[in-house]
């Protein structure tokens, strides 16, 4: 590639649009035509050679180059200076176990929330206030957008082939948002994962559905936990016994929480104790029997010990928990400190690991 400026007329990059739109290369929206010197841009942000495999899907038989990644990282509409978090965003997605294990072609339609942490945060442009999960804001939509797109050329995870969905969720477009550190009174998730402080990472969860928590005139903390303890315990979501959740709390809440003497681990705490609901419950959902008859990975120490949680033999009034430990409530803070509202977002099932994690490199 020797990045030699071609002129294009606007009916050549019209035409081009269309072309990837009929060859099944777009997410349904409209792509940038990746020219080679626009690629070539996104290959000087990283010193690794473009052939380089970042992943293989073993199931499906195809891998994602740093080539590839580029190019579908221009489609999305990234500037060349996102590139490295592109990448880091696939390995965290990769390093979580879900891909792997066929969430991407999962009948329950889900994909990463990607979270970004560190000094990279503000001269990138990621949005971590107001509007945190919304439209607005280059990076965090295109970045997102940018590991679907790899996910949909590169690996072949399209609609109504690979992609098993049955009715899929909007955060499949693009899922990525930032902490919002600077309001958090707590360590940033990226230092709860074992990361140097002021070290720029990314981290990736693989979610299903999101769900606020409106819950702004009661200025007591146990109250707000118990608000979010019963959203993470909805039945709706329950594959098997247990699960991980994510608690992205906004800034309100979060502060709330401190002043009254929670620590994030306090949180996660009281979360694991609190959240499920009765064996009544359960059973008039049709939960009663064994976990088992769902989706379970043989082999795999934690999806067979929540398979074989069954709670036919459980007093109707106790609490059957869905989180197994603390540890899988991913606590973050993000949004604006405007109102008492946080978001849960609910996961597939327990993983082999925890929550996918990954440093931006240049």
């Amino acid at each position: 590639m020797t990045g030699q400026q071609t002129a294009y007329s606007p009916e050549d990059l019209v035409a081009a649009i269309e072309q990837c739109h009929e060859n099944g290369w777009t997410d349904g929206l409209p792509v940038v035509p990746p020219i080679p010197s626009l690629v070539h841009r996104f290959l000087e942000h990283t010193d690794r050679a473009p052939s380089e495999v970042i992943w293989t899907m073993k199931q499906v038989k195809r891998g994602c180059t740093v080539q590839a990644a580029a190019i579908n990282a221009a489609m999305a509409g990234c500037r060349p200076e996102h590139f490295p978090v592109v990448l880091a965003a696939l390995e965290a997605t990769v390093d979580e176990g879900w891909p792997g294990l066929g969430g991407w072609q999962s009948t329950t339609g889900g994909g990463p929330l990607l979270i970004v942490n560190g000094p990279v945060r503000e001269p990138l442009g990621f949005n971590a206030k107001g509007n945190v999960f919304g439209p607005g804001f280059r990076a965090n939509a295109t970045v997102g957008r940018a590991l679907r797109l790899i996910i949909m050329n590169a690996y072949g995870i399209r609609p109504h082939e690979l992609d098993q969905a049955t009715q899929g969720f909007p955060g499949k477009f693009s899922m990525c948002i930032a902490e919002n550190e600077e309001e958090s009174p707590w360590e940033p998730l990226s230092v709860t994962l074992g990361h140097d402080a002021g070290v720029s990472t990314v981290s990736a969860l693989h979610t299903r559905s999101t769900e606020h928590v409106d819950n702004r005139n009661i200025g007591d903390a146990r109250a707000v936990l118990n608000d979010i303890a019963d959203t993470c315990g909805r039945i709706g979501t329950m594959t098997r016994r247990f699960r991980r959740v994510g608690v992205v709390l906004g800034p309100e809440h979060a502060q709330l929480l401190a002043r009254q003497g929670f620590s994030k681990q306090d949180v996660r705490e009281y979360l694991a104790e609190h959240s499920g609901r009765t064996a009544r419950a359960l059973r008039d959902a049709g939960r009663g029997e064994s976990m088992a008859v769902f989706q379970n990975a043989p082999g795999t120490a934690a999806f067979d010990e929540a398979a074989q949680s069954d709670i036919e033999q459980v007093p109707d009034d106790d609490l059957v928990t869905t989180l197994r430990t603390p540890d899988d409530a991913i606590v973050v803070v993000a949004g604006a400190a405007n109102a008492g509202v946080s978001t849960v977002v609910q996961t597939l099932g327990f993983p082999t690991k925890t929550i996918g994690t990954a440093v931006i490199r240049s």
